[in-house]
């Protein structure tokens, strides 16, 4: 019998190969995504120091009241310009897009299209 593997792991495992190619500097962060049935949460992360630069996420009051679902691709557009333009205020311009191993489509597709929008390079 072929045994799957659950969908967590296998995310998990291309996430980790992703990793090994993928770091942030101070001078060009990494833009972390993970997405979950309900929400999105975006960090810009310094890996050298580990620090978290920025975040933003839909639990947030703010885009939570905007947004009556916080799971689907608007609110996913709202946080990828939310973070942009707080990045922005911080003095990032150029950051390393890190899907975290999700597939570049839908909710992880537009929080990149809205963040190049709202002025950061990837």
């Amino acid at each position: 019998m072929i045994k799957k593997p659950a969908r967590a792991i296998a995310r998990k495992k291309r996430h980790q190969r992703l990793r090994n190619n993928i770091s942030g500097t101070a001078q060009r962060p990494r833009l972390n995504v993970f997405r979950s049935n309900k929400h999105i949460f975006v960090q810009v992360i310094d890996d050298l120091s580990g620090k978290t630069l920025v975040s933003a996420s839909t639990q947030e009051k703010e885009v939570a009241a905007a947004h009556k679902n916080t799971g689907n691709v608007e609110a996913a557009k709202a946080i990828g310009t939310l973070i942009g333009t707080r990045a922005k205020q911080q003095g990032i311009d150029t950051v390393v897009f890190d899907r975290g191993g999700y597939l570049y489509h839908g909710r992880i597709a537009a929080v990149a299209d809205a963040a190049r929008e709202a002025g950061l390079k990837f």
